[in-house]
């Protein structure tokens, strides 16, 4: 016999499909890669869409008024648009910590866009809000805002802010 064997035909097949296999999976590795950047890149967009919403960015205006700690009575004399802007600034920060949480949106990428402003605002509606749980008898009402707020507060004490810590970057 002058040609080759069926043999070695059989091994060359399977040389090229195990070949063909890891061509495969490290294609598709590659494209799961790629697809999550864009996904996270796509979520980025959005929540840093949250800022431009004019009745979210009013509400953090008026909430930057208010006292740390301040309670439902003191917020219901300052007005009923000092009560909605508290409701508006739980219910964005609400979806960002939910989401965070989820693993939807990454934490760093939320507290890099917000930490600072949900940090400040949970301080302030604390109070405000645990008495709105206590008098709807709804413990849940803003817990991924507050979840949120003391994510960021924990990081606030472990590094300095971006102004501070980036000073010296150059594009």
């Amino acid at each position: 016999m002058t040609g080759i064997s069926l043999t070695t035909w059989a091994a060359i097949a399977e040389i090229v499909g195990a070949g063909s296999i890891i061509t495969g999976l490290i294609v598709g590795w590659v494209q799961i890669r790629h697809l999550r950047a864009q996904q996270r890149n796509a979520v980025a967009i959005n929540l840093a869409q949250t800022f431009y919403d004019s009745a979210f960015s009013e509400a953090l205006s008026l909430m930057q008024q208010v006292p740390d700690g301040v309670t439902r009575a003191q917020l219901r004399e300052m007005g009923h648009k000092y009560e909605e802007a508290a409701i508006t600034v739980t219910t964005s920060f609400e979806t960002m910590g939910l989401l965070a949480f989820k693993r939807i949106a990454p934490m760093d990428l939320v507290l890099d866009l917000a930490g600072g402003i949900v940090s400040v605002m949970c301080n302030k509606l604390r109070v405000w809000q645990q008495e709105v749980r206590d008098e709807q008898q709804q413990p849940s009402f803003a817990e991924w805002f507050e979840w949120l707020g003391d994510q960021a507060n924990k990081r606030k004490t472990l590094s300095e802010p971006a102004h501070i810590q980036h000073r010296d970057w150059e594009p």
